[in-house]
């Protein structure tokens, strides 16, 4: 593709949770957008998006949550069994690849984000854990509840839940070095059997859950995160650039906070932009385009002030509960047991509590 120069003001690379979010949520503002996306057709990696609290209050802002509530099934709390208890060049322009962007960028690419990397943000590093994935179809029904059913101990957590009454979702997350990863991690019938036979301890019907998936519903992936100090110290928003969703907090799965802490920065990033880029000039003036330009970077900057903290948490709190889960040690397994079961469920819901605000057109004040 030849050098091409895209006159937006708004450039979103990236058309994932994301950057829909923020292009949704500026276009409710009455602000344009262009979201560029590499992959040429819809990828049909992943099963299921759970969405706490914090995630419909985003669907809200942005203006379809009440449409998605219609094909959800909501979870009516947990079932918790344990092995225990039984790139810018000068001014205004950026360079991207073959794109050429004037004004704000956002970077939604996801983990290995090349915004990110310009921005100077480490790159994510590894968990010490890997997660293998499954999707299971019940024509006739499945019958459990809709519930969070989940299993930890042994060095492992594994779990499912259900998508709606034909089908659920599980997960098995596990030390990286107790799967020969590089040989194994292309052949689902290795990882169903290790998921199996790692699981002897746990109820029977999670075992059955993983026997009954097919081979071509089950992913293999190493849990990456990113240095909750990188985020707290480093550059989240430079000039006119910026990222969000996965480019920006990288974390493991354990609070169920990936999806939608994109969500929530998308519509924190619009507002953000939406309200500095529609203030009116000075009586009597016509605004420049330098002064125009300063509007959008004063609005990224007021988005990082408000999600370096909540992310600076969310990565924080993600690791920490999956090393408490999935510890086998005596002491961490007698903690659990004791109390730390309820005080991690009850971090995982604070966390989902939070409020990302509204969106709302500055003449509807």
């Amino acid at each position: 593709m030849e050098n091409m120069a895209i006159n937006e003001d708004i450039v979103i690379v990236g058309a994932g949770l994301a950057g829909l979010t923020t292009a949704l949520g500026l276009h409710r503002l009455g602000v344009r957008s262009l979201v560029l996306e590499s992959s040429e057709s819809l990828r049909v990696t992943g099963h299921a998006l759970t969405l706490w609290t914090n995630a419909w209050r985003a669907l809200d802002a942005v203006g379809i949550g009440d449409n998605l509530r219609e094909r959800s099934l909501r979870i009516h709390g947990f079932k918790i069994a344990s092995k225990d208890s039984s790139v810018p060049t000068s001014e205004a322009d950026v360079n991207f690849g073959n794109v050429e962007v004037r004004c704000v960028l956002i970077g939604c690419d996801g983990v290995n984000s090349r915004v990110a990397k310009w921005l100077g943000l480490q790159s994510p590093v590894s968990t010490g854990r890997s997660a293998i994935r499954g999707f299971v179809d019940y024509p006739d029904g499945h019958g459990f509840e809709p519930k969070f059913h989940t299993y930890f101990g042994g060095g492992l957590r594994c779990g499912f839940i259900p998508c709606d009454d034909r089908s659920l979702y599980w997960f098995c997350t596990f030390r990286r070095s107790d799967f020969k990863c590089d040989e194994n991690e292309q052949n689902p019938l290795i990882m169903k059997q290790f998921v199996v036979s790692s699981i002897r301890n746990a109820p029977e019907q999670i075992s059955e859950v993983i026997e009954r998936t097919e081979l071509d519903r089950i992913t293999y992936a190493p849990l990456k995160f990113r240095l909750p100090w990188n985020v707290l110290l480093g550059n989240i928003v430079k000039d006119n650039v910026c990222v969000a969703g996965d480019a920006l907090h990288p974390m493991p799965p354990d609070i169920g906070q990936g999806g939608c802490s994109a969500l929530e920065d998308g519509v924190v990033l619009a507002r953000c932009v939406g309200e500095a880029l529609l203030t009116k000039p000075r009586a009597n003036t016509d605004e420049t385009k330098d002064e125009h330009l300063l509007k959008m970077e004063n609005g990224l900057k007021r988005y990082a002030q408000e999600r370096r903290w909540r992310s600076f948490s969310l990565i924080s709190i993600a690791y920490v509960v999956g090393l408490l889960q999935e510890s086998d040690s005596k002491v961490m397994s007698f903690l659990r047991k004791t109390f730390l079961s309820k005080f991690t469920i009850g971090t995982v819901v604070r966390m989902a509590e939070f409020d990302c605000g509204k969106l709302v057109k500055l003449s509807e004040n």
